[in-house]
């Protein structure tokens, strides 16, 4: 769903309403009950599709999403009906970090690479994964992986990769600002597509992606109007949403159902500087909606 808003042109600009995966995966910030039956709904693929053609129905056809194993059958399916997905966008969130994690420990840090060499100069890349691992090529590494990541989504559209918040924060915590600059630069010449940051701490990010050259970013962060999992607090985001240029991706706008829907979208984007937001459900009703909140409330 486009709706017109300031802050960007209409080559580069986000939709107002982005769709999320968290309930596809079992991610529940409330209720682990919830996010146990969720998981187990969302096991095929068929069943994942059906959320998504509710919400491309519903007008919704940005998918923002992690690069679980699953999500490369739905890339699959939306490449073979090109008809149904002619609008349908993928903003891949990476990396899934418990993919490698598992990886890493059943076959260790070389057999993990292997295992995630995208297919495209096969060779070419796992000699830079070895080269990268032998002299601590950082770039060489991160620029490998970035790659893997993205062979599920080739012939799809991809506008934005982001780079996800276990690793965004992980890197801001060491003070490594220049891996941010290799993510976007990466992202920017091999793909065409804009370097998104998510994170869990807006303000001490801001920042270190203005140490790191990474000009007027694109950041995705939780913003909602009780402070909920909010680092750094209420008013510093609404010091960097005042003052700061960035491009304001809000999730967890409804703080996992504490907040009422249309209190939640309305105090959003009466907010400064926000460009997007990002929802999980799975129900048509919910889907539907948000959507119309949205463009009561967005401007």
């Amino acid at each position: 769903m486009t709706i017109e808003h300031p802050g960007t042109t209409t080559a580069n600009r986000l939709d107002r309403v982005i769709f999320g995966d968290n309930q596809f995966f079992g991610v529940n910030h409330m209720s682990e009950e919830r996010a146990r039956a969720q998981a187990m709904r969302f096991q095929d693929a068929d069943a994942i599709m059906a959320v998504l053609d509710d919400a491309v129905d519903s007008g919704v056809t940005t998918f923002m999403c992690t690069t679980h194993d699953r999500i490369a059958e739905i890339t699959d399916r939306v490449r073979a009906q090109p008809d149904r997905y002619a609008h349908f966008t993928f903003l891949p969130c990476m990396p899934y970090a418990h993919k490698y994690a598992d990886a890493v420990t059943e076959h260790g840090m070389l057999g993990a690479l292997r295992r995630f060499l995208p297919e495209e100069g096969a060779m070419n890349a796992m000699v830079r994964g070895g080269r990268s691992l032998a002299t601590k090529d950082i770039e060489g590494l991160v620029t490998l992986l970035i790659d893997a990541e993205m062979a599920m989504f080739r012939g799809t559209r991809t506008p934005v990769i982001w780079l996800q918040n276990v690793v965004t924060d992980l890197l801001l915590g060491l003070g490594f600002v220049d891996a941010f600059a290799m993510f976007a630069e990466h992202a920017r010449s091999r793909y065409h597509a804009e370097p998104g940051f998510i994170t869990m701490n807006l303000p001490m990010l801001l920042p270190a992606l203005d140490r790191a050259g990474v000009a007027n970013p694109l950041v995705c962060a939780n913003i909602n109007k009780i402070g909920f999992r909010m680092s750094g607090g209420m008013d510093s985001y609404r010091d960097a949403l005042e003052q700061r240029p960035f491009r304001a991706v809000a999730m967890s706008v409804f703080a996992s159902g504490a907040i009422p829907a249309g209190e939640a979208i309305e105090w959003i984007f009466a907010q400064p500087n926000i460009e997007s937001i990002v929802f999980g459900a799975s129900s048509k009703r919910h889907i539907a909606e948000t959507v119309a909140l949205v463009r009561e409330h967005a401007v």
